[in-house]
């Protein structure tokens, strides 16, 4: 993973991340957005890469290409939710712990103090590394849905092993 870093989205970055979806597979699609698409809509392009009071968004870069993408919301059940999705190659390097770190990050020092997030229940990959990263989170099962809810600075575990370097490069 050297190489990679995570930077706030751009809108100059449509067409990155509209690359980034297509290359996505199936499955992964259907994790992250609950539903499987060919081709990435216009508006959900748009909607991944705003950037305003309520919504943040990430995006990890090797080579000037995406391979990962986080975004929160303001304005939910807890202070900010959060979603974030690897590319199918780079999945299992650590960069989603990475993403989300970064994001809950900002999100803290906008003074957010609670997140929540919404997985699919059939994300067991997902719901490991939340189980062991997370040990303190809240985990309740509706309609196959498993929505997670935790504090902000109990998600510190996921800062494994930082470097040095700056937190938005990894």
């Amino acid at each position: 993973m050297q190489g990679t870093q995570i930077r706030p989205a751009r809108t100059d970055d449509d067409e990155r991340i509209r690359r980034f979806l297509a290359g996505l597979s199936l499955h992964t699609r259907t994790l992250r957005f609950f539903t499987g698409f060919s081709r990435p809509a216009a508006s959900l392009v748009r909607t991944l890469l705003a950037v305003d009071e309520h919504r943040d968004a990430l995006v990890a870069t090797l080579d000037g290409e995406i391979i990962g993408h986080a975004m929160s919301y303001r304005g939910g059940v807890t202070d900010v939710e959060i979603a974030v999705v690897v590319t199918d190659r780079w999945q299992g390097h650590g960069l989603g712990p990475r993403l989300a770190d970064a994001l809950l990050r900002r999100a803290a020092a906008g003074g957010a103090t609670t997140v929540g997030m919404d997985v699919m229940g059939e994300n067991r990959r997902a719901l490991r590394v939340i189980r062991r990263l997370w040990p303190d989170a809240t985990m309740k099962v509706v309609s196959g849905t498993v929505e997670v809810t935790a504090m902000i600075d109990r998600a510190a575990p996921f800062a494994e092993q930082r470097s040095a370097a700056s937190p938005l490069t990894v």
